[in-house]
């Protein structure tokens, strides 16, 4: 399938492929959309099987960040950005100072920040050639890893979903599984027993288990195992598509609110959770803790006024569990509705141009 195929209908604006061969560096940024501003969009440092599957993978990645910026309310438009390899052999300062260079030439049209396989430190890095990239270490001025600020907007989602379902939004004695405990759901798992929850985990990294279940005594299952845990929330919090023809029919919760991207394969797997009576929380307005923070880094960052927006996931799951109810629709297509209504009505402004050099 060549680059054109892939697009399809999409609505890609633009697909930039860079390379370094001394350091290794082979990377593709995709810009969906910039109709509300700057695509800002995590670099996903990963080995994928092939540059057919990474290509696909930054695609959906990146028009997943437009509807999650638009259903946020920010004036972001979506981007994303994959590192083809292993960051744990790759990772050295020239790849990410070459790396810097590709983002630098798109003039501030996509702005990164971490995501799988990078960190802080790797965002310092490539602020040496470049000065869009958000989410650096707070001793740079930065706000630093985002996991912890995800973690937290999923908990006013879950608090959301509660009282949705079960008209209160008291967590305390609810029995959650956790598929992935890396940065973001570790950090969730924390959050969860202070609010009182029973917490089910699975992961392959084992180290990571025995970290969550030696400091809050969770209950520990096998990754495919986790599907056939009864609960009342399930949180995907690792890679996408996990929600499927063959894992549907074996959940047993009444809610999924998770941090994993694109955790439906298709469109069609709303409809299978539907037709099963289990509540899906749209991933991109659940998720949107982390982008809600290094947004605030563009702005002036303060911990203060970034909880608060991060808080205010809460009240849009809300909106989009209310509206899916009023429009008879699921809350994956009601979410889609609400944010390509927000891109069209807020990006046609572009229409009228400002004074200066800002144009967004």
């Amino acid at each position: 399938m060549g680059v054109f195929d892939a697009l399809g209908d999409r609505g890609h604006e633009e697909v930039v492929f860079g390379s370094d061969p001394e350091s290794g560096l082979k990377t593709i940024i995709a810009i969906h959309s910039t109709a509300l501003g700057p695509a800002l969009g995590g670099t996903r440092f990963y080995p994928y099987g092939s540059e057919a599957e990474a290509l696909e993978d930054v695609l959906r990645l990146s028009h997943g960040m437009s509807l999650k910026a638009a259903a946020a309310g920010l004036d972001l438009g979506g981007g994303k950005a994959i590192i083809i390899g292993d960051h744990r052999k790759l990772k050295s300062e020239r790849l990410w100072r070459a790396y810097g260079r590709v983002v630098d030439s798109l003039q501030g049209r996509y702005i990164t920040a971490e995501d799988v396989g990078t960190d802080a430190q790797d965002m310092e890095l490539i602020r040496r050639e470049t000065r869009w990239v958000v989410g650096v270490p707070v001793e740079e001025g930065g706000s630093g890893d985002p996991s912890p600020a995800t973690a937290r907007g999923l908990i006013a989602a879950t608090r959301a979903t509660a009282r949705f379902l079960w008209g209160d939004e008291d967590l305390s004695g609810k029995r959650v599984a956790i598929l992935g405990v890396g940065k973001v759901g570790t950090d969730l798992v924390r959050r969860f027993h202070e609010n009182g929850c029973k917490i089910t985990v699975a992961d392959i990294y084992q180290p990571s288990i025995e970290r969550v279940r030696n400091e809050y005594g969770v209950d520990v299952v096998a990754p495919d195992e986790v599907y056939d845990v009864e609960c009342d929330v399930f949180a995907p919090c690792s890679l996408g598509g996990i929600l499927n023809e063959e894992t549907i029919p074996r959940l047993k919760t009444q809610a999924i609110v998770g941090a994993a991207n694109n955790q439906l394969a298709t469109h069609d797997d709303g409809d299978r959770l539907e037709a099963r009576d289990i509540l899906y929380t749209p991933d991109f307005v659940v998720n949107a803790g982390g982008l809600t923070n290094v947004n605030e880094e563009l702005r002036g960052y303060t911990t203060e006024k970034a909880a608060a927006h991060i808080d205010r996931i809460y009240d849009n799951t809300l909106r989009v569990l209310k509206a899916s109810r009023e429009r008879g629709t699921t809350p994956n297509r009601a979410a889609t509705t609400l944010a390509e209504e927000r891109i069209h009505d807020i990006g046609n402004l572009r229409l009228f141009r400002r004074s200066g050099d800002d144009r967004n």
